[in-house]
């Protein structure tokens, strides 16, 4: 959940962060990213291009699910919107993700026999390896949303002191949110740590404001 008072988020990062969740298999966490980006847009390509992706990750959850009518209909609005997209806007390739949801509208079970399609950006299958810092920020606390490591509150806090870390010789908790997007099966240490450094944080502040009460 993207902190609203910080403003939204740039469209190219959070793009760049919901193509990895959703290429990484993390499809109801794709739409965090995008929904913040996309909600204060105007009409045009960007807003069009980041509802497109939505309405397909929402599909594609609800399809892994087995809530048909609720994957077929997303499917085509996802159709809808992403066609209406200028061609190459973004460098996003977008025909596999349209057909992908042309089948999940006429045939949603497909889901049971087929996988979702790795959504490519200038021709790149966006990993989280691929990820600047932007957009890792951005994708740790949506996939902590839907992962049993961490928390989303806690990720969102460790990205402010990401931010903070920034330029300053010092990168422990950017290295440990890289780390936790990357190394899934050593997430729940990895969180732990960042919990750690969270709490840490929040102890020298209220420390700091005791002072001046």
């Amino acid at each position: 959940m993207h902190d609203a008072s910080d403003g939204p988020p740039a469209v190219k990062p959070a793009l760049y962060a919901g193509v990895a969740l959703f290429n990484e298999r993390h499809h109801l966490a794709a739409h965090e990213p995008w929904e913040a980006a996309w909600l204060p847009l105007e009409t045009g390509d960007d807003e069009r291009l980041l509802h497109g992706l939505i309405a397909a990750t929402a599909a594609t959850h609800h399809a892994t699910d087995r809530n048909w009518s609720g994957a077929a209909g997303c499917a085509a609005n996802a159709v809808g919107y992403l066609t209406a997209v200028s061609p190459g806007h973004r460098d996003v390739s977008l025909d596999p993700v349209v057909e992908w949801c042309r089948r999940l509208r006429i045939d949603p079970e497909i889901i049971e026999r087929a996988v979702p399609p790795r959504i490519r950006v200038d021709g790149t299958a966006i990993g989280f390896s691929e990820l600047d810092l932007n957009a890792a920020l951005l994708a740790a606390p949506g996939l902590a949303s839907t992962v049993d490591a961490g928390s989303e509150d806690t990720l969102e806090a460790a990205a402010t002191l990401a931010i903070e870390e920034r330029g300053t010789g010092r990168t422990q908790v950017i290295d440990l949110i890289f780390s936790y997007l990357t190394h899934p099966t050593r997430r729940p240490q990895i969180a732990a740590r960042i919990d750690d450094h969270v709490e840490r944080a929040n102890r020298k502040r209220r420390d700091v404001g005791s002072l001046f009460e």
